[in-house]
C-alpha cells in the first residue's frame, strides 16, 4: 500500500514535466546599431524571450529532451522609439531530425522585417490566444505555433492543421492594432505573418503541405535503410510543388519561396548517387519551379554514380 501511495504521489509530482516543454530554442538579440542607451535591457529582453520560447507548454503532447524542435530566433533591434519601444527584424530558422541519422533538416528559414514592440525590462512575458495584449508576445506565440505547424506536417499528413490555426487565431486577434505584420495589406507580396499562415491554410496549397510530409516522412526519414526508394519518394514528392506552381494560387506565390530557402542546398545533395534518369527528372522540374536557383540545380546533371 506504501509503494503504491509512493509512485502515484511521484506521479502527481511529475505530471507538470510529462508535457514537457516543446522547443530547444537559442535566442538571441542584436543591438549594435542601438547607441547610447542601457544595453542592459536587450540582455534582459533576450533572456525573457529564451525563458518563453523554452519554458511554455505549447501542445498537449509529451516530448522528451531528445525530440524537443530546435530553432534558432535572432531579433536585431534597428530602431528604439522610446525607452520600452522597438523596431527592427527577427530571423527564425526551425530543423527537424531525420530519423536514423545525425543530420537535421531544415524546415523554415525567414526573416520578419515587420518586428515593432514595447518592452518593459523585468516585465512578464505574458499571452492569451484569444487576446492580443502584446505584440511581442503575439510574434513570439504565432512563430512557435508555425513552426509547431510546420513539424507535425513533416510527421503526419496535414498533421499540423491545430497549429497553423493557432497561429491565424493570432492573427485575427490583432488586426486592429497599429503595427504592420498582421493584415493583408502589410505586404502584398505575401511575406507578412498574415500571409504566411492564410497561404498554409488554403486549399490550394495543400499539396505544399503534401510535399512536406511526403519529402520528410516518407523520402528522409528512409534513406538510411531504403535509399533507392526514399529518393524516388523525395522526386515524386516533388511532383506536388509544380502542380502548385502551375496552377499559381496568387501572384507571388510566397510559400515555394519558403519552401526552397530551406531546401534547395539540400535537394542537390540527395541526387549526389542518384541515377542519370531520376536526376534528370528532378532536374527539370526544379528548375522550371525554382528559377532563382537554376544554376545550383545544374551541379545534379553533373553527379555520377
Amino acid at each position: 500500500m506504501r509503494k503504491t501511495t509512493f509512485i502515484i504521489i511521484v506521479l502527481l509530482v511529475m505530471v507538470p514535466f510529462l508535457h514537457g516543454q516543446e522547443f530547444r530554442c537559442n535566442v538571441q538579440v542584436v543591438s549594435q546599431q542601438i547607441q547610447g542607451t542601457n544595453k542592459q535591457v536587450f540582455q534582459t529582453l533576450q533572456n525573457a524571450i529564451y525563458e518563453f520560447m523554452n519554458n511554455r507548454v505549447w501542445t498537449n503532447h509529451v516530448y522528451t529532451m531528445d525530440e524537443r524542435i530546435e530553432c534558432n530566433l535572432m531579433f536585431n533591434i534597428t530602431e528604439q522609439i522610446s525607452a520600452d519601444e522597438f523596431k527592427g527584424t527577427l530571423s527564425v530558422q526551425a530543423r527537424r531530425p531525420v530519423f536514423n541519422s545525425n543530420y537535421n533538416t531544415v524546415t523554415l528559414n525567414f526573416v520578419d522585417n515587420d518586428i515593432h514592440f514595447r518592452y518593459v525590462e523585468f516585465s512578464p512575458l505574458e499571452f492569451d490566444l484569444n487576446s492580443h495584449s502584446s505584440n511581442l508576445t503575439a510574434i513570439l506565440a504565432f512563430y512557435a505555433y508555425y513552426v509547431l505547424g510546420l513539424d507535425y506536417d513533416t510527421f503526419s499528413l496535414f498533421g499540423g492543421s491545430t497549429y497553423f490555426t493557432n497561429a491565424e487565431q493570432i492573427v485575427l486577434n490583432a488586426q486592429n492594432v497599429a503595427e504592420s505584420g498582421w493584415k493583408p495589406l502589410d505586404d502584398l507580396a505575401h511575406k507578412s505573418r498574415y500571409w504566411l499562415v492564410k497561404d498554409m491554410l488554403d486549399t490550394d496549397y495543400e499539396p505544399i503541405r503534401e510535399f512536406n510530409y511526403r519529402y520528410h516522412r516518407l523520402g528522409l526519414d528512409l534513406l538510411d535503410e531504403k535509399v533507392a526508394e526514399g529518393r524516388a519518394e523525395i522526386t515524386n514528392s516533388l511532383e506536388l510543388i509544380q502542380q502548385v506552381y502551375r496552377k499559381r494560387p496568387d501572384p507571388y506565390m510566397y510559400l515555394l519561396r519558403l519552401v526552397f530557402d530551406a531546401k534547395v542546398d539540400e535537394l542537390v545533395s540527395v541526387y549526389t548517387e542518384s541515377y542519370p534518369e531520376e536526376r534528370s527528372r528532378a532536374h527539370t522540374i526544379l528548375i522550371e519551379v525554382d528559377k532563382p536557383n537554376i544554376k545550383k540545380y545544374s551541379a545534379i546533371l553533373e553527379q555520377t554514380i
